[in-house]
């Protein structure tokens, strides 16, 4: 995964806190428990994974027929972690943009895109909010730009919003998605329509359904940051390959603004039957959008790499 950030306030591009206005990385795949491989789809829209279906690639030895006494308990501990885990379909719908699949497991809730099954938008159960993946980096982008509305290009379930205003409640944030069935969805098994309220300290959530590069409904005023995740069929839009549509997006911010985007990635190679990650000059090189984004703003595009997994 990797990401970085373009600045255009010339005193901040030097030497900014941290780099903040790219993401580059491969799209997210599902965790192998929800491949399309390892899903047995019921008519009670229950998912159930069993351990054969997890390791089908992956013989298991036969059990030994006399344990030992003391092998008696981790049996049983084995047996258990081998039973049954139920994963529940909440929803499976197509739209006109989208393939749409929400999975509930124990741990979290998850949107699932396109034929790709990529994970667009995390839920997590319980105390711990962070997701382990590129949502988390889009909290350290409000304390290094003006204070300001921040816009978010391609809303999703709202995993970004919710984690940018559990840490900076006083966000105004504007959401733009363009499948208004997916924005119902989000609201109805993410909470997006708690994040529409206006909190205690005046933060909240402004919902645009519309498509993000419209000339339309824009703030005149400009956004202090921009946060740009937009992908189709697990690709990032053909636009943002597009020296033009940077520079016009550039023009939406406020003076010293940032622009913070997942830019997707390279594929891995193989060597040797050995995987082969791609050095940060290949992915200059290869990645069409961050030739676009270099090309656009020459000496402004900070790059970081990151795990591209979840854990």
């Amino acid at each position: 995964m990797f990401w970085s950030s373009i600045s255009l306030s010339p005193t901040a591009i030097a030497s900014p806190p941290f780099p903040l206005t790219e993401l580059f990385f491969p799209p997210l795949s599902p965790t192998p428990t929800l491949t399309a491989a390892t899903f047995k789809l019921r008519s009670s829209s229950t998912c159930r994974c069993t351990k054969t279906d997890l390791t089908s690639q992956h013989e298991e030895p036969p059990p030994n027929p006399y344990p030992k006494q003391d092998e008696k308990p981790q049996a049983a501990a084995a047996a258990a972690a081998a039973a049954e885990e139920t994963f529940q379909v909440l929803t499976a719908i197509h739209t006109q943009y989208n393939d749409i699949l929400i999975v509930d497991t124990p741990q979290s809730r998850m949107l699932l895109l396109d034929s790709t099954h990529n994970v667009h938008s995390v839920l997590q159960k319980g105390d711990e909010k962070w997701t382990g993946s590129y949502w988390d980096e889009f909290v350290s982008l409000p304390p290094i730009v003006t204070e300001g509305p921040i816009a978010i290009y391609g809303l999703g379930g709202g995993t970004a919003a919710h984690l940018m205003l559990d840490v900076w409640p006083s966000l105004q944030l504007e959401g733009w998605e363009i499948d208004e069935i997916l924005i119902d969805k989000a609201r109805e098994y993410f909470g997006l329509s708690n994040l529409e309220k206006c909190n205690d300290v005046g933060g909240q959530l402004q919902v645009h359904i519309d498509d993000a590069f419209s000339h339309e409904q824009h703030r005149p005023s400009g956004y202090a940051a921009i946060i740009i995740d937009l992908f189709s069929d697990g690709k990032v839009l053909s636009q943002l390959q597009e020296v033009e549509i940077w520079l016009e997006l550039s023009n939406r911010l406020m003076p010293g603004g940032r622009l913070m985007v997942n830019c997707g990635g390279v594929s891995e190679s193989s060597l040797d039957g050995k995987v082969q990650l791609p050095s940060i000059d290949d992915i200059w090189m290869q990645n069409s959008t961050i030739k676009a984004l270099a090309e656009a703003f020459p000496g402004q595009v900070f790059m970081m790499s990151m795990s591209c997994g979840m854990d």
